[in-house]
């Protein structure tokens, strides 16, 4: 396996790393705007690994709002999310609202900060559940994840947010080393409709 690649936020200006944080379109003036407001949130460094790649660099997560990368702040590793310049959303907000009302009722990575264009949050160390339920696990273990699962969606019901993606749930589900499941992305996610999570 290939070895993580940290990098400083000072040495992020630099190519290839411009081109992750102003993906897909590097601008030299939105760069400088975006490295400023990393030293805002305390991020002292990225790090790039993960099963996706952008400007040949391995990332966590890339979609179509936003790239998600590893990132440190403290020496605590945090998961970043960078808003895409191309993203159908001008800034972050409203998705970091919808993870703070999961995290109301235990759901979600817990967010630590937002600002315009980063979204940092806990890094859940783990797997989509189809590559964990590759693994051989016990049966018992399947049943109490998927449980914990399909409780975090009625928990959601509850506090009347709608997910809107669960019915990929593949993709939106982490299973953490200790075999607890997260529900990650709430960048669709709306209180002002039906909710339909279980």
């Amino acid at each position: 396996m290939k070895k993580a690649l940290r990098v400083p936020v000072e040495k992020l200006g630099e190519e290839p790393y411009a081109s992750v944080m102003c993906y897909p379109k590097p601008d030299k003036r939105e760069l400088k705007k975006r490295l400023k407001e990393l030293e805002k949130l305390g991020v002292k460094a990225l790090e790039f690994k993960g099963a996706k790649e952008v400007a040949k660099l391995k990332v966590l997560g890339k979609g179509c709002v936003g790239i998600v990368v590893t990132a440190y702040k403290n020496n605590e590793k945090t998961a970043l999310k960078i808003r895409r310049v191309d993203a159908d959303r001008a800034r972050m907000y409203h998705e970091a609202e919808m993870l703070e009302k999961a995290n109301s009722v235990n759901v979600g990575p817990k967010l630590l900060d937002v600002s315009r264009n980063f979204l940092l949050m806990q890094f859940i160390d783990g797997e989509l559940l189809p590559e964990w339920l590759e693994k051989p696990v016990r049966k018992n273990v399947v049943k109490r994840v998927l449980r914990e699962v399909l409780e975090q969606c009625w928990r959601l019901d509850k506090a009347g947010l709608d997910h809107g993606e669960l019915s990929h749930a593949p993709k939106h589900v982490i299973i953490d080393g200790k075999g607890e499941p997260f529900i990650v992305d709430f960048e669709t996610a709306s209180v002002n409709r039906k909710v339909s999570n279980v």
